[in-house]
């Protein structure tokens, strides 16, 4: 759990205190389920104001573009030619990996993606709505300290901030 005075500090002290530090450079690979685009869409923009660089496959590389966002490389399914997804992640070039299920079960592309993510030791969110929260965090984190209060202190400052 993380507190603080914005949602997105907040997540990002929950990551770095699950062992999963939000990374400030680097590559972010998006692979997102149909549901998830038009949020992933915030998210990546997010992310592109940071500085970070984008790597999407085709569909969500497309979407993303259409929406105005640079992808530097659209990465290749699992089994087809080129670079795929896995190769990318173990090869060390991606930093965040942002992977949303589609439909019931695991898929089996998105199962080794994630797997390799994890084995590589590279921060995982799995829904949109967490990538959005994550670059919301470290565009917080850019302009405000993480800090430590206590329970009492971050009560007296919401409620000092409602009664303005």
């Amino acid at each position: 759990m993380g507190i603080d005075m914005t949602t997105g500090l907040a997540f990002t002290k929950s990551q770095i205190a699950a062992g999963g530090a939000l990374p400030e450079s680097g590559t972010v690979f998006m692979s997102l389920a149909d549901r998830d685009k038009a949020i992933g869409l915030d998210a990546a923009k997010g992310f592109v104001a940071l500085g970070l660089e984008l790597v999407a496959t085709r569909g969500t590389a497309e979407h993303l573009r259409a929406g105005g966002v640079e992808v530097r490389e659209v990465v290749a399914k699992i089994g087809e030619d080129g670079t795929d997804a896995v190769g990318l992640i173990r090869s060390g070039v991606v930093q965040l990996l942002v992977n949303s299920p589609r439909g019931r079960g695991p898929r089996a592309d998105g199962e080794q993606i994630r797997g390799a993510a994890a084995a590589e030791g590279i921060p995982l969110l799995t829904t949109a709505s967490a990538a959005l929260a994550a670059a919301r965090g470290l565009a917080d984190w850019q302009r405000y300290p993480l800090s430590v209060r206590t329970l009492q202190e971050y009560h007296s400052a919401m409620s000092g901030s409602a009664s303005t």
